[in-house]
């Protein structure tokens, strides 16, 4: 009896901790996206691609921005273990000077809130023409 009572519960253990394990996990391709230097008035949109590498769906709840100059879209179903997925942004290219914003990307991966970037700088296209 002590031993059906000690495989059970280690059976149980066992499960326990492989159930904690089953978790979505996000890997990013880039978590930053460098625009260079673009003119003023030019597309704005970006992709970030990402990957569920965990075991379970994963399920973006929510993206925020720093700024109202830069509009982020999430993907509005799960996505499912090995499944990939693009989060867009698209910056106000009408105002110029240097860009560094950060998007918040909150799920329920293992890392609930991960911090993606965009980084640049708007120029006149005057001023852009002359550099080129």
């Amino acid at each position: 009896m002590r031993k059906v009572m000690l495989i059970l519960c280690i059976g149980f253990l066992s499960a326990t901790i492989n159930a904690q394990d089953t978790k979505p996990k996000i890997e990013f391709k880039s978590e930053v996206i460098d625009y260079g230097e673009i003119a003023k008035g030019s597309d704005g949109v970006r992709q970030f691609e990402f990957t569920n590498t965990g075991n379970a769906p994963l399920v973006i709840s929510r993206v925020y921005s720093s700024c109202g100059c830069t509009i982020p879209k999430k993907p509005e179903n799960p996505i499912a273990p090995g499944g990939t997925g693009v989060i867009e942004v698209k910056y106000d290219t009408k105002r110029v000077g240097p860009i560094r914003k950060t998007i918040s990307v909150y799920s329920n991966a293992e890392e609930p809130t991960k911090a993606i970037k965009i980084k640049g700088t708007v120029l006149d296209k005057s001023v852009l023409e002359k550099k080129n």
